[in-house]
């Protein structure tokens, strides 16, 4: 018997080291692969600055940002401004330049302004930390969206074709044309996030291509993500992909494609201040369109600040115009507990309660094909669950087309 307990006791301490060993292995292993993925994201930097909210800021030279990891931009040249400019054709430094960036009327900045700015000829960019990679599912899938992301309306027979994995939407939408661009002043709000792998957003889709594998999606808004960011404040950010989110694409810099020249505004930086219930409202605005001359997507942030551009090469269906443009609300139902989120959408309230209560989208607007900005003419809307968000769209002389949208996610209406 007693012969037989010490064999067991040495088997188990045995393979208790085995396995110790072999998972430190893989923690090494795991730790190592952390540190390259992050040393191929953060880039030298010429100078750095502390945001109050903890975030770093990394001024990197514009040459050096990660778009240019991207072989086929070994060799590109940086394009620091774009040949056309919507409704005022050739790009005007007078008019969407720095200068006019003086008389904007949002408000709205970012919180690491407080701290210093980045100097001429660099970008700033917000730095990766350790801790946000290893909360990603995996390192291949940090800065990256789901499948399946985006809001489909219901124009299939095949009710299958809503399902789209926990994702919830309140949007408004035009389709059934040639679209170069899409406009839209967007109120600022921190709704509150229950779940931190879950997200609320809102933001503008440019879309190409089919709701399959092709999708091509160009988007920008604000989003609080606990599982990208590690917090629940609100930052601006962008997304692209050019195969429906499968292998293509990225937040922000977070892989080689989009390329930035403006050195003021931070992708991914938190936004300051936002709106509160019954209280000043803040928005911001967002314009992304198609350089005629050039063909790459450009981005806008308010009146002032010309942020950068996807390159052409980046897309297929969104090589000539897009065939959607979506404006609204996204968040994640995980279903923890077997119930409904109560993460918020918008302002956490519904359309009905209007300005100051509700969020919205105002001013909004699309790209034709002489480089106009134009009204989107009748907008559809579409949102899965209309007892847990809602969207609600109308017009008038100083928003032309507007929607409010959002929700509070669970209650007796959305259990």
């Amino acid at each position: 018997m007693a012969l037989c307990l010490r064999l067991a006791f040495f088997f188990f301490f045995f393979w208790g080291l085995c396995c110790w060993g072999t998972s430190a292995g893989t923690s090494r292993q795991q730790k190592l692969k952390v540190k390259n993925h992050l040393k191929r994201l953060n880039k030298p930097a010429v100078k750095t600055i502390e945001s109050p909210d903890g975030d770093i800021i990394d001024c990197v030279h514009s040459t050096h940002q990660p778009a240019f990891d991207h072989p086929f931009l070994k060799d590109h040249k940086i394009q620091t401004r774009p040949s056309y400019h919507p409704g005022g054709g050739m790009y005007d430094e007078d008019k969407t330049g720095k200068a006019e960036s003086e008389v904007r009327q949002e408000r709205v900045t970012q919180l690491w302004h407080t701290n210093g700015r980045c100097p001429e000829d660099t970008i700033p960019i917000r730095r990766t930390k350790e801790e946000d990679v290893l909360r990603a599912s995996s390192i291949k899938r940090y800065g990256k969206k789901h499948h399946k992301t985006v809001p489909q309306p219901p124009r299939s027979a095949d009710p299958g074709l809503t399902n789209t994995g926990g994702h919830q939407h309140a949007i408004a939408f035009v389709d059934g044309d040639k679209y170069y661009g899409a406009k839209a002043t967007i109120n600022v709000w921190e709704p509150k996030v229950e779940d931190p792998n879950e997200f609320s957003l809102s933001q503008i889709w440019v879309l190409g291509g089919s709701f399959g594998g092709n999708l091509n999606s160009i988007e920008a808004g604000w989003q609080v993500s606990p599982d990208l960011y590690g917090d629940n404040n609100t930052r601006l950010f962008t997304y692209w992909t050019s195969d429906a989110y499968q292998a293509t694409g990225c937040y922000n810099l977070l892989c080689s494609g989009f390329i930035q020249i403006n050195s003021e505004i931070a992708m991914g930086a938190s936004i300051s201040p936002v709106s509160a219930y019954r209280n000043p409202q803040y928005d911001i605005s967002i314009l992304v369109w198609k350089d005629p001359s050039q063909g790459h997507w450009w981005m806008q942030f308010g009146d002032g600040y010309v942020m950068g551009y996807w390159p052409s090469f980046l897309f297929t269906y969104l090589g000539e115009s897009a065939s959607m443009i979506e404006w609204g609300g996204e968040i994640v139902n995980s279903g923890a507990r077997g119930q409904h989120t109560s993460t918020q959408m918008g302002s956490g309230h519904f359309p009905e309660e209007g300005f100051g209560k509700s969020s919205y989208f105002r001013n909004i607007q699309v790209v034709d094909r002489s480089n106009e900005l134009k009204s989107p003419g009748k907008l559809g809307t579409f949102t899965e669950r209309p007892g847990c968000y809602g969207v609600q769209t109308g017009t008038n002389a100083d928003w032309g087309h507007y929607f409010y949208y959002g929700g509070p996610g669970r209650s007796h209406k959305c259990p």
